[in-house]
C-alpha cells in the first residue's frame, strides 16, 4: 500500500468521465488499499479514483462510522427534498475553499464491491452529500459546477489567491491539506 498524490483543480483527469471497472483482481484491491491510505493521510471523508489520477468508477469513504468502497456506482435520488446551505469542500480544492452547495437529502448508490458482488450504499444528510459529491467526480464534475453564478465567480477569485493554483501545481503528495470542514475529518 502507498499514499498517492492528490490531483488538484486544473488537472484534466478531474474533468474526464471515468471508465467502468471490468477487472476485479489484485490490482483493483491494491488500488482500493492505496485510496484508503491516501484518504487516511489526508484525513478526508471520501476520495474518488480520479482524485489520485485513475480514471475508473470507484470511490472509498470513511464517514459516520462507515468505512468502505463502491465500484461502478449508480446513484438514485429517491425524492426531491434538498439540503441547502451546507458548506462543501474537496480534497482537490485545498486551502479552505468551502461553499454552500445544494444537494439532495437522500441518495442510494448501487454498485459492486472489489470482488464484483452487488452492494448498496444508502445515505441521508451528510452521507448522501458524500455519495453525490464522489459520483460527480466519476462523471468529471466538481462541486464548483453546482454553485450559482455569483458563488462560482467568488470561488474562481479565491482560486487566484491559492499558492498551489498560482504555482501551477496539479497534485500534492503526503502533505496534509490542513483544512478541516465538510469533506475533512474534524
Amino acid at each position: 500500500m502507498s499514499i498517492q498524490p492528490v490531483r488538484l483543480y486544473g488537472d484534466p483527469v478531474l474533468r474526464t468521465r471515468c471508465a467502468e471497472v471490468t477487472e476485479f483482481d489484485s490490482a483493483l484491491r491494491a488500488l482500493i488499499a492505496d485510496m484508503h491510505e491516501t484518504l487516511d493521510d489526508q484525513q478526508g471523508a471520501a476520495i474518488a479514483a480520479p482524485q489520485i489520477g485513475v480514471g475508473l468508477r470507484l470511490f472509498v469513504y470513511d464517514l459516520e462510522g462507515r468505512r468502505g468502497h463502491l465500484v461502478n456506482p449508480v446513484v438514485e435520488l429517491p425524492d426531491e427534498e434538498l439540503q441547502e446551505g451546507e458548506l462543501e469542500g474537496c480534497l482537490s480544492l485545498p486551502g479552505g475553499m468551502y461553499y454552500p452547495t445544494t444537494r439532495r437529502m437522500r441518495a442510494v448508490a448501487r454498485g459492486v464491491d472489489q470482488h464484483g458482488n452487488p452492494t448498496e450504499l444508502p445515505g441521508e444528510g451528510f452521507f448522501a452529500r458524500m455519495i453525490q459529491h464522489e459520483t460527480d467526480h466519476l462523471d468529471g464534475r466538481l462541486y464548483i459546477d453546482r454553485l450559482d453564478p455569483a458563488q462560482r465567480a467568488e470561488m474562481l477569485a479565491d482560486l487566484e489567491k491559492q499558492d498551489w493554483y498560482t504555482a501551477g501545481r496539479t497534485s500534492v503528495h503526503t502533505e496534509q491539506q490542513q483544512s478541516r470542514g465538510v469533506f475533512f475529518k474534524q
